[in-house]
C-alpha cells in the first residue's frame, strides 16, 4: 500500500499563495492534492487539541503529498507552522488519482444532485417550537435540525454560517464551488466495523445522493514522527470527502436517512474525529483567488 503524507500548513503571512503554490508544485512528486482550509466543521476533543488548536494557529492549506520525505527547504521556509500525518492509501485510489479528481472537481452539470427548494413541512421545527418556512435548499422530503455540529448535525450555528458564506461569492468562487471535507477518525476499540457500515451507506445512498464521495480513505501510519501501533487509542483514519457545494453539504446534513445512519454507526464508533472544511486549489491557478475566512 503506497504511502501518502497529509500536511496541514500554516504559512508566514508575507508569503503569498500563488507563490507558495509554484514553489510546492516544484517538488517531485507533485502533491496529489492541495485545498485551502476554510472552517472547522467539527473541533478535535481528545487527540492532537494542543498542536491544532492550543496555539490559536490559523491554518492554511491541506496539502497530501506521495511519499514520507520532508517537505524541501525552499517550502518549509515559507511555512510558520505545520502538523503532519503518514497515511497508506490503496494503489487504486493513488494511481490516477489527478486526473480523476479533476473530473469530479470540474463535473458535467448534469452529474450534480439537483436540489430543490424547501417547503414548509410539518415535524421541522426551529429554535423555540416554530415551524419552519425556510428556503434554504435540500434533497428529499425529510428534513431535520440537530443538536451539535460537533456531531454531524445541522446546529443553528452551522446553517446561519452556511447560509452567510453561500451569499458572499459569485458562481465562480468558494462560496459555491466544491468542498472538500477532511476527516481524521479515532475509533473506539471493536467498533472500526460500525464505522464500515456507515462508511457502505453513505457510498451507496444517504451521502451518494447528495453527491458526497470519499475520494480517498488512508490508514494512518505515524502522526508527528510517532509510529502507530494496533489499540494505542491515536488517529486511525483520514478521508477525503467531496460534496458539489456547500449547500449539497447541508442538505445531507438536515436528511434524515443521513442521520439515522450517523447515529446508528458512525457516531457510536468514535473515540474522536474532527472535520475540515477545505477548497481545492489547482497548479494551473484556479482556486487561488477565493476567499479565505
Amino acid at each position: 500500500m503506497p504511502l501518502c503524507t497529509l500536511h496541514l500548513l500554516s504559512l508566514h503571512p508575507q508569503t503569498h499563495l500563488q507563490t507558495f503554490l509554484s514553489t510546492l508544485n516544484s517538488i517531485s512528486p507533485p502533491p496529489l492534492l492541495t485545498s485551502r482550509v476554510i472552517r472547522w466543521i467539527i473541533l478535535p476533543s481528545k487527540l492532537s487539541t494542543s498542536e491544532l488548536l492550543a496555539q490559536n494557529i490559523h491554518w492554511d492549506l491541506v496539502v497530501l503529498v506521495p511519499g514520507t520525505s520532508a517537505l524541501s527547504k525552499e517550502v518549509q521556509e515559507k511555512v510558520q507552522a505545520k502538523w503532519s500525518v503518514v497515511i497508506g492509501v490503496p494503489s487504486k485510489l493513488v494511481d490516477g488519482f489527478r486526473e480523476r479528481n479533476k473530473n469530479l472537481l470540474f463535473p458535467g452539470p448534469e452529474t450534480i444532485p439537483e436540489l430543490e427548494s424547501g417547503k414548509k413541512r410539518k415535524g421541522v421545527e426551529r429554535e423555540g417550537g416554530e415551524e419552519s418556512t425556510s428556503s434554504s435548499t435540500s434533497v428529499g422530503l425529510n428534513l431535520i435540525k440537530g443538536e451539535s455540529a460537533q456531531n454531524l448535525q445541522l446546529d443553528t450555528a452551522l446553517d446561519k454560517w452556511i447560509t452567510s458564506f453561500h451569499s458572499t461569492g459569485s458562481p465562480r468562487d468558494i462560496a459555491t464551488g466544491p468542498v472538500t471535507m477532511l476527516n481524521l477518525l479515532s475509533f473506539l476499540p471493536n467498533k472500526k466495523s460500525s464505522y464500515l457500515q456507515y462508511g457502505a451507506a453513505f457510498g451507496s445512498k444517504v451521502g451518494k445522493k447528495f453527491g458526497g464521495n470519499a475520494k480517498i480513505v488512508g490508514t494512518v501510519v505515524e502522526t508527528e514522527g510517532k509510529q502507530r501501533e494496533e489499540g494505542d487509542g491515536g488517529w486511525d483514519e483520514v478521508a477525503f470527502a467531496q460534496y458539489p457545494s456547500l449547500l449539497h453539504f447541508r442538505a445531507m446534513l438536515r436528511d434524515e436517512e443521513y442521520q439515522e445512519a450517523n447515529s446508528k454507526f458512525r457516531l457510536p464508533s468514535l473515540r474522536d474525529t474532527f472535520i475540515l472544511c477545505t477548497s481545492e486549489v489547482g497548479s494551473e491557478g484556479w482556486g487561488v483567488e477565493r476567499a479565505r475566512l
